[in-house]
């Protein structure tokens, strides 16, 4: 009897991932093909994640020190943005994995933003309240013992082109069919639904579902089923890239860097065999030559260095399941790299379409309610991305002068969580009434508003009252942080005894 079976169009990350989840989840009783073409190269934008990341290889009972030395991957503790603001004690800040850990200094960093937006000259600095923050600034891994009483979140850096090739290893491993074809055409059914793909052999590939990771190509669900794609062009400007690697750093920090340029930023990732570095800018205020040129001084790059450019289609599909087709990873949307975000929204849609698919929730109602909850997470990621350049206060070029003066129309719901920060109302409410808390949590909106400065000016402040200076002392919240992270392992040494495990 032959087994139903669900085709994966394409590979990367995005594919085998997708293979490997839908593998675990009902390879029992369907068959999972991946198709991909060697002929294609990976795309491959950007090598840092969220914790989810961290939740995917756990699900997958993938051991950590495995993969992460298979793929040079290192430690994620956030990002440090550094140069988004010119305002003075604010020209930079890091944005930590939120933990359990940081949940009474997280409110202690919310009670003096609230004084601050009220014109109290007191500390709203986010980075003090961060333990994440203290790890990445001594360079110590996020890892902790067993006997440690706090979760701490950490992300990782990785190679992406290593990671493709380790959950493919893995896919096969675990019983995923693959095959090396090029797809070059698609054949519909009456109904509409995809019914086979064909390659460039002519060889009819048939399935009950398909998997659409072909990439920014869309193959499945742009070509053929014609579904329409909503660009954030208008709110969010930067639409390429170029990209360097450097030779690796002695001891790499576990953090990301974020570096305000002059018409965008640029990141540096550390891996354990060399340091990525990636300007991600806007076309219409300067030349890929510009661009390249500026990324080279800033990361000390001389000629002899490789650049490659890319070109990045910034939005998302306006339905991400239609018919028998689901897109996930490029194909289904991108948004620029700022905050690491590719990896969670593709895992995230792939978990969605598992639990519908899985009770059977395939109906037309069903698709509905999935892709409204797919943009949904996409439009939310978006506004927080956006906030980056809106609350901005460069002066250097134009580039940032109308990215915080002329900037695209902001969402309802972006518009409201400006009114309620500069009104001092309940940002924490606000967030959670609009449900807007999932993507990023009334945390991460606290330390991007307050780690850019988003006060009033420091020349209006007046002095705060003994009352309302009580219940935070900043020197027992450091040596607060200075004894836990007697707990903690360099990152140097963290990454060495990983590899020591896996050789023994």
């Amino acid at each position: 009897m032959n087994r139903k079976k669900l085709i994966v169009v394409g590979g990367g990350t995005a594919g085998w991932m997708a293979a490997l989840m839908l593998q675990k989840a009902v390879g029992d009783s369907w068959t999972i093909e991946l198709i991909e073409s060697s002929k294609r190269g990976i795309i491959g934008v950007g090598e840092g994640s969220t914790p989810a990341l961290k939740s995917f290889f756990e699900d997958l009972e993938i051991p950590e020190d495995e993969w992460m030395q298979a793929c040079s991957a290192t430690y994620k503790s956030g990002i440090t943005f550094d140069r988004w603001s010119e305002k003075s004690g604010f020209t930079s800040y890091f944005h930590p994995f939120y933990s359990h850990f940081d949940r009474d200094h997280a409110k202690a960093l919310i009670h003096n933003s609230h004084l601050r937006r009220s014109g109290k000259d007191v500390h709203a600095h986010p980075d003090v309240f961060s333990y994440n923050h203290y790890l990445a600034k001594n360079r110590l891994s996020p890892v902790v013992p067993h006997h440690f009483p706090f979760e701490v979140q950490y992300g990782y850096h990785f190679d992406a082109g290593l990671l493709a090739q380790y959950l493919k290893k893995v896919a096969l491993i675990r019983g995923v069919h693959h095959r090396d074809a090029l797809i070059t055409e698609v054949d519909l059914s009456t109904s509409g639904d995809i019914a086979a793909v064909i390659d460039e052999k002519g060889e009819r590939h048939e399935g009950e579902w398909f998997i659409d990771c072909s990439g920014f190509a869309a193959l499945l669900i742009g070509d053929t089923l014609k579904t329409p794609f909503t660009s954030y062009a208008d709110t969010l400007w930067n639409d390429s890239a170029v990209t360097l690697a450097m030779p690796p750093d002695a001891e790499p920090p576990c953090e990301t860097v974020s570096t305000a340029l002059k018409n965008g930023w640029a990141w540096r990732i550390p891996l354990q065999s060399r340091v990525g570095y990636g300007y991600v800018y806007s076309s219409r205020y300067c030349t890929r030559e510009e661009a390249e040129e500026e990324l080279r001084a800033h990361a000390g790059a001389d000629a002899s260095v490789d650049a490659r450019h890319l070109s990045m289609n910034i939005g998302r599909r306006e339905e991400h399941w239609v018919k028998n087709c689901v897109a996930v990873g490029l194909s289904q949307g991108f948004i620029e790299p700022l905050e690491a975000t590719s990896l969670a929204l593709t895992q995230q849609t792939i978990t969605r379409f598992i639990h519908a698919f899985r009770e059977g929730n395939t109906g037309e109602e069903f698709r509905e309610i999935f892709n409204t909850s797919v943009n949904k997470s996409y439009d939310d990621v978006r506004d927080y991305i956006s906030v980056h350049f809106l609350t901005n206060s460069r002066t250097d070029s134009q580039y940032w002068v109308d990215s915080r003066e002329k900037p695209g129309p902001a969402s309802k719901a972006l518009s409201a969580v400006f009114s309620c920060w500069f009104d001092n109302g309940d940002l924490p409410g606000l967030l959670k009434h609009l449900k807007i808390d999932g993507a990023y949590s009334n945390f991460s909106w606290h330390y991007i508003l307050c780690g850019m400065g988003v006060f009033p000016a420091a020349e209006t402040l007046t002095s705060p009252s003994p009352k309302d200076l009580s219940g935070i002392d900043f020197e027992q919240i450091r040596d607060f942080f200075a004894r836990c992270t007697l707990n903690h392992q360099s990152h140097i040494e963290a990454l060495k005894f990983s590899g020591l495990k896996r050789l023994l």
